[in-house]
């Protein structure tokens, strides 16, 4: 049977689906026949991708999950044989309600949902049981649309499990509902739509950031009220080079029955409480009497407690039954196994700092995108604060701080958290980090003789970031490979140099005694390319050494403008210094270079000059945050392009 074409008030409606018994009613009409050229060059558009929620007075959900999408080309046929769903069995089930196949050429194929598969979904370091259901397709067509339905209940993130199977698809806030919708899509789509039926008395609160829908709420005789938000003729989200996460630049949707984020910190605080997360242990007690021993401030304690655990604590994630997501395991669990994920690290420093005297309690955090002031849980991370005592709270990362100078990973400023305290907290931000709490500095003394020969030194010390960068090959590589990544920063500078000496200290694996400082003597023949009366070469320190702490490099300043904001790896200060003689009667055949910018993202400094028989250079650059707003690009582009600007080849004439 054909499908039919149906237009209502301009709003596509699915009217109904194939249903299980195999009968089939109209299809909604096919929008791409009447502007085809709306959708050349895409290879599949959906025509409706919708989602009704049933929330329940205990916070479960039963969800109906539509989508409709049409093949347009060979490669979308190909790319959509097959049909795939993730969800988590602690929390929620999920399973193909129907699905049918209208071919281009009339015909109408209902396929068999009980023929679907339920396996392990694939997983690297966390292996929590997730699952996926898939549904073989088969060979589809150019003009071919494919519907399907999928059914779920329970709810988003992993928690707790219940006494029985009915309870796991209750959220551990009970009788709380919180969604959270990306509008946004990957192909065309001409409607999507999601809809949330919540008893009467249940408020929820909603906000629709960064872009607009029609929205609407009715009151139904059954004494439920229906939240409905819409969009047509959505395009692919254009992204930009190293924009931000497409959370904080794209269309979605965020709702929550939880009134504040208090409410969630004093509910994260107590369910920690109950569950006896932070109980001393006597072989703990032990190793942190052991590591405080002699230290006289509260931060030279603090401060061994979070390496230790870093350090101590291996990232790898299995199932453990009750007590995973927002639950976290016990003092004894996570000091036996000394594995887990973020949740069991921090935890473990909780306890550790809670058996050293101090108070101490876990903290969600969201690594990668911004947590907007609905409280719907946009967390993916979990963290530590501790009180100090001038009575505020400091954030601690064991997790992401392993042989790291830090306590708290500048690679998450700017970052969202929310502690579990028992006052109840508001959703904080972690501050700016300092550019020079990471900087990187490079010094050279060189020598260039008549036969293009370099020798000389150069010097490298960092600190925060940086230093970790740096010294990851002296914490997490062999011993046996030191020598050869020495000689490997110089052979990407030339094949012909050659490593005379290194220092690196006497053990530089030993993170925590001083900032990374190693020292490199060289030979690198023919490095400058002679002429009859002149030769050319860059200088050293312009070779981009060390390329892990410039990541800036890696974003294409050639942009002139930016709708979005950006992230870099980090706030940094980079500050390059190089005096190379000369050989004798050989003067710098070009002007003198000199640039200065400043502002609010970023600031440069740098000039290249000849004094004597020396050629001296200077840059500094200063990066000041992690994440930029598109207004910072103006700022941040100058200084960085300024940067680039004395990488040119230097020409000399005799």
């Amino acid at each position: 049977m054909k499908h039919l074409i149906i237009i209502c008030l301009g709003i596509l409606f699915s009217v109904s689906a194939y249903a299980q018994n195999g009968e089939v009613c109209q299809f909604p009409q096919d929008p791409t026949l009447e502007k085809p050229e709306a959708y050349k060059g895409f290879d599949s558009v959906t025509l409706l991708d919708s989602i009704s929620v049933t929330v329940q007075p205990t916070g479960s959900g039963s969800f109906a999950i539509y989508k409709a999408f049409k093949v347009l080309t060979p490669n979308g046929a190909v790319n959509n044989r097959t049909v795939i769903y993730d969800y988590d069995p602690l929390t929620a089930f999920a399973e193909f309600r129907y699905a049918v196949v209208y071919r281009a050429n009339g015909d109408v194929v209902g396929l068999d949902v009980s023929k679907a598969c339920d396996y392990a979904a694939p997983a690297r370091a966390i292996f929590w049981g997730a699952r996926q259901i898939m549904l073989e397709i088969g060979w589809l067509e150019p003009g071919d649309i494919v519907e399907y339905e999928i059914a779920k209940k329970g709810f988003t993130y992993a928690l707790l499990s219940g006494d029985d199977d009915e309870s796991r698809f209750i959220p551990p806030m009970r009788g709380q509902f919180y969604d959270i919708v990306p509008f946004w899509a990957s192909e065309p789509t001409v409607r999507k739509v999601y809809e949330v039926s919540v008893p009467m008395e249940k408020e929820l609160q909603f906000q629709f950031y960064q872009g607009e829908c029609s929205s609407s709420v009715r009151f139904e005789d059954n004494n439920r009220k229906t939240y409905t938000f819409a969009m047509r003729d959505m395009l692919p989200f254009k992204r930009e080079a190293n924009m931000v996460d497409l959370f904080d630049a794209a269309p979605k949707l965020f709702m929550s029955s939880t009134p504040k984020w208090q409410d969630k910190s004093l509910w994260f605080y107590k369910v920690n409480e109950d569950y006896d997360s932070f109980a001393a242990l006597p072989e703990a007690q032990k190793k942190v009497d052991e590591l405080i021993k002699g230290k006289k401030t509260e931060m030279e304690k603090i401060e061994v407690l979070t390496h230790w655990v870093a350090d101590n604590i291996r990232y790898s994630g299995i199932s453990m039954g009750k007590g995973e997501g927002y639950t976290l395991h016990n003092t004894k669990m996570n000091y036996t196994d000394r594995c887990g994920v973020c949740k069991d690290i921090a935890g473990t420093l909780v306890s550790f700092l809670r058996m050293a005297g101090f108070e101490s309690y876990p903290a969600m955090t969201m690594a990668g995108s911004r947590v907007e002031k609905i409280p719907a849980d946009h967390f993916n991370h979990c963290v530590a604060v501790v009180k100090l005592s001038n009575g505020t709270y400091m954030p601690l990362d064991p997790t992401w701080v392993p042989f790291v100078r830090e306590l708290w990973s500048s690679a998450e400023q700017q970052q969202n958290y929310l502690p579990g305290v028992p006052e109840g907290s508001d959703l904080l931000e972690t501050p700016l980090s300092p550019p020079e709490n990471h900087f990187v500095r490079i010094i050279a003394t060189n020598k260039l003789d008549t036969k293009g020969t370099l020798s000389g030194q150069f010097t490298i010390t960092a600190e925060g970031q940086s230093d970790s960068n740096i010294r990851r090959i002296f914490t997490q590589g062999w011993q046996t490979e030191w020598q050869n990544t020495m000689e490997q920063q110089l052979l990407a500078v030339s094949p012909k140099a050659k490593l005379i000496s290194v220092d690196y200290g006497k053990n530089p694996k030993d993170y925590q005694a001083a900032p990374i400082k190693i020292t490199f003597h060289y030979e690198i023949p023919d490095y400058a390319i002679m002429g009859k009366e002149e030769m050319l070469f860059k200088p050293m320190v312009m070779n981009n050494l060390y390329t892990s702490v410039q990541s800036f490099l890696r974003i294409n300043t050639n942009m002139e403008k930016r709708e979005y904001g950006f992230k870099d790896a980090c706030s940094r200060l980079v500050e390059l210094k190089e005096i190379t003689q000369l050989p004798k009667g050989y003067k710098l055949a070009t002007a003198a270079q000199r640039e200065s910018s400043q502002s609010g993202a970023a600031d440069f400094e740098g000039y290249l000059r000849q004094e004597g028989n020396e050629l001296n250079l200077y840059q500094k650059l200063t990066l000041k945050k992690r994440v930029y707003d598109a207004s910072d690009w103006d700022g941040f582009r100058t200084a960085v392009n300024n940067y680039k600007s004395f990488g040119e080849y230097v020409i000399l004439t005799k």
